[in-house]
């Protein structure tokens, strides 16, 4: 990607003024408006909640009020979002000028009356945050709606392929005057990425998508080609270069609790032969469980070969034998979606190994089966304890558990709340490989993907 020139620096005075404003304490304190995404804090969130913060800032009339965009993770966290930290650089956009959720108390700033929320990239509060509820005016989203009508919210809700189109669209109807060629190239890159470099193929794009793409191409005539945009921030994102066994898992994980369990799933970009045949990779994973209190942590891994071609693989590791087999086992056995595991050669015997047929069921399919699992053992509880004859004691985690998990885990009433779209492996356009992008190709249809309904979430490529 040819790096853009120096420019946006309104923008950037607009952010280092926010970020001096919070320092600032007592009767003279401002209010704080906080423009958040979502937990995944993948390039959509990060995007959308710094350009709607500029927005906010440029067009409100509250003068004691200050606007400030918050990426929901904490500032550690962040290199590990390969295409988010390369698109700043490439924009030379200075990531001190940023605040994560990790350096500002919003609980605080609740009790204190002086906070105002915005979601973007989501539309309901996690668990921990419920509390601030009363505080969120407004939202931005492209996943379905799962917030109740509140009054005094206004929510802009469309299933569009990206959340930056609903902040660009925003943006050009009300203030365009504030868009300049830094602020559009934020936010067209992170539409031509979602969207799949806008091909009608991977079935993202909406016309909606496409107008407002096409609308900051007219207007900043030498941003770079889609293509070369595209291929740069995926490259980007799936790079692990350099990364640690800790720093592979936590770059794309997912965590699901079950009563006192809790299990952990974690995206891999590279073969499971590779990653489990890393030194110690067996210690590692043990410290990255027992430092986190994780219970199961579940590895799911994605490579393409020379033809782009997905292939999955999968392993549970545990050092209680029940709980991993409880898991397996639900894995193993589960018809909705069937997974087509094959045992594969594993390094220990505290690590399940599997090679995974079907090749479309993503992360995203796979969660509602361990969630479902869980779920059930805790709706359980004592009472199935004593109807049940078949439970064994693990002493490893002083839970009772039971000896078959058939069938345990196909409620389809039990969903996950929907995750970003454009975080890594959650079912996306790409699990049937990447699209041939050529005139001829263009138009056939993309490998089999199934129809998914409304948008997915959490899909930077192949969830």
């Amino acid at each position: 990607m040819v790096r853009r020139r120096r420019g946006g620096e309104k923008m950037e005075a607009t952010l280092r003024g926010s970020r001096a404003a919070l320092e600032l304490r007592g009767s003279g304190a401002p209010g704080v408006h906080v423009v958040m995404g979502n937990e995944a804090c993948d390039l959509d969130s990060m995007v959308s909640a710094i350009a709607f913060a500029y927005f906010l800032t440029k067009t409100s009339l509250e003068q004691k009020t200050v606007f400030v965009p918050i990426l929901n993770i904490p500032r550690s966290e962040f290199p590990l979002r390969g295409e988010c930290t390369f698109l700043l650089r490439e924009n030379q956009f200075s990531e001190d000028l940023l605040t994560f959720r990790d350096e500002i108390d919003l609980h605080s700033l609740h009790r204190e009356g002086r906070l105002t929320l915005t979601l973007v990239d989501h539309n309901v509060l996690p668990r921990g945050d419920a509390a601030l509820e009363n505080v969120v005016t407004q939202v931005i989203d492209h996943r379905p709606l799962e917030r109740p009508f509140t009054p005094g919210c206004l929510v802009t809700s469309e299933p569009v392929g990206s959340c930056a189109t609903l902040v660009t669209e925003w943006i050009v109807q009300r203030a365009p005057d504030i868009l300049d060629k830094q602020l559009a190239f934020l936010l067209r890159s992170t539409i031509v990425l979602d969207c799949i470099n806008m091909a009608p193929a991977a079935g993202k794009v909406t016309p909606k998508d496409s107008e407002y793409v096409a609308l900051l191409e007219s207007r900043f005539h030498d941003l770079p080609p889609r293509a070369t945009v595209f291929d740069a921030l995926q490259e980007a994102k799936f790079d692990i270069s350099g990364l640690t066994t800790e720093q592979m898992l936590r770059k794309d994980l997912k965590v699901v609790f079950g009563g006192d369990l809790r299990l952990a799933i974690s995206a891999i970009y590279l073969t499971l032969e590779d990653f489990l045949a890393r030194p110690c990779v067996k210690n590692e994973l043990e410290e990255f469980c027992q430092t986190r209190g994780y219970d199961v942590l579940v590895t799911m891994t994605i490579s393409f070969n020379e033809k782009k071609e997905p292939s999955r693989q999968l392993a549970v590791y545990s050092p209680c034998s029940h709980l991993r087999e409880l898991v397996s086992c639900a894995l193993e056995k589960s018809e909705a979606p069937s997974l087509h595991l094959l045992p594969m050669y594993s390094p220990s015997s505290e690590i399940s190994a599997y090679s995974q047929g079907n090749r479309l069921a993503s992360r995203k399919k796979v969660l509602p089966i361990i969630e479902g699992l869980l779920k059930a053992r805790e709706k359980e509880g004592a009472a199935a304890m004593h109807r049940c004859q078949g439970w064994n004691d693990c002493s490893d985690s002083a839970q009772l558990l039971p000896a078959s998990c058939t069938d345990i885990c196909q409620d389809e009433d039990l969903q996950l709340p929907p995750t970003p779209m454009n975080s890594l492996v959650e079912g996306c356009p790409l699990d049937g490989g990447l699209p041939k992008l050529t005139p001829e190709a263009i138009l056939e249809k993309f490998n089999q993907i199934p129809a998914e309904g409304l948008a997915d979430t959490d899909c930077s490529v192949c969830h």
